[in-house]
């Protein structure tokens, strides 16, 4: 039911619109490719869901650079497909910019922020401090040297918002663990790098760590390998990584980016426009991951901890800290 297109030069903007009559959402990945195990693949799995349930298909874009976003946005605006669906914040800018030139053309962006949204445009958000909380307090009471570990993909403020929220979950459950905290790069480059984050783990885990949360796409492959590899345990991210490592992955952080892109493909061009919608532990758009790969990891006490949180946090009676809020964290330098 999916129509695989990738941009290659004039080849394949002619092969994308001959393709795109057939097709009426598309889905643009972010660049680390659609089958990264985390980010990409929870927004691929949420179109598949759609065209499964609708009998619908849709169009896939893994672009190779970031100069091909704008073409790609371009492409299929031209050719009519509607709503165009984009993951990661760098091709808001390109959104920004193609956006007016197709008054008629709905477009998506997850994780992603402007400014100023274009009529045409709705911006999803995540909460996703909220649920690195969880995950970090589950670090902390699994942790046995005291120490537990935080390896981001692109050095950004968005994946600081991750460790920040993760840092202040692992010090309400223990104010003294040390948190070690690492990204892996400055470049998009970052986010597929399984050799870097397996040398950032064997370094952490040289500094004592025996937790460590990834959040850095396709470069948390290499962290989850290293982590079972030396028998430690890993947090996995976006989607659910669990089965990656069966007993070695204490739980994953769920971005329900699959949800967020299956709901876009469903409403499709009634799709509500000009604003920003933000998913957190309310909305079930962020949480943990729980299932038979990690049951014997997961104590009760550490669960109800974990729901009690969850609840204190939903009613604000927890406030978890935001990155944004002033660039900064409470409890980590980075």
């Amino acid at each position: 039911m999916t129509l695989m297109t990738k941009l290659y030069g004039a080849a394949a903007a002619l092969a994308l619109t001959a393709g795109i009559a057939t097709a009426e959402p598309a889905l643009i990945y972010d660049l680390g490719g659609k089958f990264d195990k985390s980010f990409n693949e929870a927004a691929f799995n949420g179109a598949e869901r759609w065209a499964e349930e609708t009998g619908g298909s849709y169009l896939e874009i893994e672009i190779q650079s970031e100069a091909q976003r704008e073409q790609a946005l371009r492409r299929f605006a031209e050719s009519g497909a509607n709503p165009i669906v984009t993951t990661g914040f760098a091709i808001a800018s390109s959104i920004e910019e193609v956006a007016p030139d197709y008054p008629d053309t709905k477009f998506v962006n997850i994780d992603g922020f402007l400014p100023e949204i274009p009529e045409n445009v709705q911006m999803i958000a995540f909460q996703e401090h909220q649920g690195s909380f969880l995950v970090g307090m589950m670090a902390a009471m699994a942790t046995e040297s005291n120490t537990v570990g935080f390896i981001g993909g692109m050095d950004v403020p968005l994946i600081r918002h991750f460790g920040c929220g993760y840092a202040q979950g692992v010090k309400a459950v223990d104010p003294d663990i040390t948190v070690i905290a690492n990204m892996t790069g400055t470049t998009p480059a970052a986010w597929n790098d399984p050799v870097k984050g397996s040398e950032l783990a064997k370094a952490q885990i040289s500094q004592g760590a025996d937790v460590i949360y990834a959040a850095a796409g396709g470069t948390g492959v290499g962290v989850l390998q290293t982590a079972a590899d030396e028998n430690i345990l890993s947090i996995g991210v976006d989607s659910n990584q669990n089965h990656l490592h069966p007993g070695k992955v204490l739980t994953s952080m769920l971005k329900r980016v699959d949800v967020a892109v299956y709901n876009a493909m469903l409403v499709g061009t009634d799709l509500e426009t000009g604003g920003s919608v933000v998913l957190g532990l309310e909305d079930n758009g962020v949480g943990v991951a729980m299932d038979e790969n990690n049951a014997s990891l997961v104590t009760d006490e550490m669960m109800a901890a974990v729901e009690d949180a969850r609840q204190k946090i939903i009613n604000g009676d927890i406030d978890v800290v935001s990155y944004y809020a002033n660039d900064s964290c409470p409890v980590i330098n980075f």
